[in-house]
């Protein structure tokens, strides 16, 4: 009896897929952080992820690079079999089913056409592409291979920004007149005190500046929870022209460090958004955005999120000659966090897989990506020409 309820019990377990995951540019910091250690590599330490159908997939990550004494240090420390600096040979073996892009910019179109060309399923960091076109150009040809693709869309899983997505469809605003973004910090200038971000960032040929950075994150955050962007009207500035690289040497900064933003979106809502690195934080945390509406507003942040409604909206009067006592922060109750919140990279990652193997259709696939590049070409248009841009809709015909 005991032999047969065994048996029943190892019959019953879940099918056990093993994905071969190809981890292009882990060495960078966003790749190695929140893609390898806190996605991958904890859905491989957990055992795995159960699908909605049942079964259960298991990752296996090869990591790829220039540097092998950096790749096999790296698989030392995590207790990873798998390593090699010939990108060719990875694509070519059909062990790994998926190309991860974590790469600088300027490195990652080529790239992304290798992995087409070889079939894999694809898995990018944003910007796809340097242009609007060469983004449109990858899309068709993964859509003519027939090759699935998935572009990171990590502040969309922000605890903060969930809990709006939270108040938007319970109709907690009614219409949502204004969205009032401000991001940024202080990134030393690097030469008393070592600068947070690579050198590249702040040089145009290198594929640097903030508007490419940021403003692919504006086009999906605005167009996934308040509507398409239509126009945008943008200033990028250069506020500090002179910084200092890794080698301590003195460089001239090409690119923005800071960017206005003003986006009209589909239905009338107007968002204004302030990225900058150079900017010192004064609010709760480093990205906030202010929604008003008819009914009610909120400010929700990384991970908090507070609302006022209009049955509690105080009726300020301005009177310069007289001080405002009034506590105006008090006026705001904090949502509650009801759900358990896990890492956003990790969740859109085990979404991304999910769709791969039950065959899913994904929404942030590589035409995704196109419309966040076009956001910042139109803005980096907008601030040379001085004037309003149109964002006309992308099609792959």
């Amino acid at each position: 009896m005991t032999d047969t309820t065994l048996t029943q019990a190892t019959d019953a377990r879940p099918a056990v897929r093993e994905i071969g995951i190809i981890m292009n540019g882990v060495s960078g910091r966003m790749g190695y952080r929140q893609h390898l250690v806190r996605s991958i590599l904890a859905i491989r330490d957990q055992g795995g992820i159960e699908l909605s159908d049942g079964t259960k997939v298991t990752v296996k990550p090869l990591l790829v690079g220039r540097s092998e004494a950096k790749l096999a240090d790296l698989a030392a420390k995590h207790d990873i079999e798998d390593y090699t600096t010939d990108l060719d040979a990875a694509l070519a073996d059909p062990r790994w089913e998926i190309y991860a892009d974590f790469l600088v910019t300027k490195a990652r179109a080529t790239a992304l056409r290798k992995a087409i060309a070889a079939g894999k399923t694809i898995y990018t960091e944003k910007p796809t592409a340097e242009s609007v076109e060469e983004s449109l150009e990858l899309a068709r040809l993964a859509r003519e291979a027939g090759v699935k693709t998935g572009v990171v869309h990590d502040k969309l899983y922000l605890p903060g920004l969930q809990k709006l997505k939270r108040l938007i469809d319970s109709g907690f605003f009614g219409r949502i007149l204004s969205v009032r973004g401000e991001f940024g910090y202080w990134v030393f200038e690097g030469d008393w005190q070592p600068a947070q971000r690579p050198s590249w960032n702040y040089r145009t040929e290198d594929g640097g500046g903030i508007i490419v950075d940021m403003f692919p994150h504006w086009n999906y955050v605005l167009e996934n929870l308040f509507g398409e962007v239509k126009s945008v009207y943008a200033q990028a500035s250069t506020h500090i022209p002179t910084r200092w690289d890794e080698n301590n040497e003195p460089y001239t900064a090409t690119a923005e460090d800071a960017a206005y933003g003003i986006f009209e979106l589909e239905g009338g809502a107007v968002a204004q958004i302030n990225s900058s690195w150079t900017v010192r934080v004064n609010r709760d945390e480093l990205v906030e955005f202010h929604v008003d509406g008819t009914h009610g507003s909120a400010v929700v942040g990384l991970f908090g999120a507070k609302i006022q409604h209009r049955n509690a909206t105080p009726k300020p009067v301005w009177n310069p000659d007289l001080a405002d006592n009034h506590d105006y922060d008090a006026d705001w109750a904090e949502v509650p966090t009801n759900d358990v919140f896990q890492n956003g990279f990790r969740q859109q990652w085990e979404e991304f897989l999910e769709s791969y193997v039950l065959g899913t259709e994904y929404a942030f696939d590589l035409l995704a990506g196109a419309r966040g590049v076009q956001l910042a070409e139109a803005g980096l248009q907008s601030s040379r020409e001085g004037r309003k841009v149109e964002l006309p809709s992308l099609d792959l015909n």
